[in-house]
């Protein structure tokens, strides 16, 4: 949504693609560019990524996943919904370079340090006074952090290495090698497990038309829940059976929590954006939309408790 891409080929290899990514303006005020190198480096090693090819003073150059992104309908089929939750699984057990035994979620240093570049005013006239009335005071979006942390520290999480930004256009679908990919690591970090799938189910709500009554229903949540856990649990080498029943229903709790989590920071991202973006996007409508949706869904979810 914020960078420029270019894909290169030779007429005579046109499946042996080369993407060269433009950073986006002012985006290394949130997004650690030294990190994302290392995370390039470290999940193509681990088969999770395209090769790295060349880093510039504004952008990279790397390899090519062939597919097409998934849409709101394609995300929904029964097979590729198994090879994201497979995919995912395989993630997670990814271990960073340096990585301690006991490891903790970078989610609220990062998510603070984006509040703290959220703008008080606006340039824009129109941009002003939408932020005055739609938009929460900074000093009351620092108190729904600290809650949202609160209910986040009492879950217990497993934290694991998480992509963080599992949108659709960042799932790329090979229908003809039966396989998916992940693109985009930008903001990838150690984070709580359930996080990743949280905010994966919303994107279930798509990119161009944003519907977040697409959010999938509990009925769905499980089944597609108690996948991801056999799968994580036979990337941990154990037996895909020692899944419980309570355990899908714990991670059913941690996900919809997460969720909220996930609307709030891609709304205070997005009015980071609001004010340093050149992009023909209105990133201050947007954080309206998932500050509105965390709002939603926090008297939805906050109230669930551990099985």
């Amino acid at each position: 949504m914020t960078n420029k891409l270019v894909g290169c080929f030779l007429e005579s290899q046109p499946d042996e693609v080369v993407l060269l990514r433009i950073n986006g303006e002012a985006t290394e005020l949130i997004i650690d560019r030294k990190a994302e190198v290392e995370t390039f480096v470290l999940l193509h090693a681990a088969g999770c990524s395209p090769p790295l090819y060349a880093v510039f003073n504004n952008g990279i150059a790397y390899g090519f996943f062939p597919g097409k992104p998934i849409d709101e309908e394609l995300v929904r089929d029964e097979q590729v919904a198994t090879l994201i939750a497979k995919n995912m699984a395989r993630l997670h057990v990814v271990r960073p370079k340096n990585s301690q035994s006991q490891q903790v979620s970078y989610w609220p240093q990062k998510t603070q340090s984006f509040l703290d570049l959220v703008p008080t005013e606006f340039d824009d006239p129109r941009k002003q006074k939408m932020f005055q009335k739609d938009i929460p005071s900074k000093s009351d979006l620092q108190l729904e952090l600290e809650e949202i942390n609160g209910q986040l520290q009492s879950l217990d999480m497993p934290v694991v290495f998480c992509h963080n930004d599992l949108l659709l256009k960042n799932i790329i679908f090979d229908a003809d090698k039966g396989e998916v990919n992940f693109i985009d690591y930008e903001y990838a970090f150690l984070n709580h497990q359930a996080y990743d799938i949280g905010n994966h189910f919303c994107e279930y709500a798509g990119v161009e038309t944003v519907n977040y009554d697409n959010y999938p229903d509990r009925d769905y949540q499980l089944l597609w829940l108690q996948r991801y856990l056999q799968f994580y649990s036979q990337a941990l080498g154990h037996a895909a059976s020692e899944v419980s029943e309570r355990d899908v229903e714990r991670l059913y709790v941690q996900v919809n929590k997460c969720a909220c989590a996930a609307h709030f920071f891609w709304g205070i991202w997005a009015l980071i954006q609001a004010k340093n973006s050149s992009i023909d996007f209105d990133f201050l409508d947007y954080a309206k939309l998932r500050l509105n949706e965390y709002f939603r869904r926090k008297k939805e979810f906050f109230c669930l408790s551990l099985p």
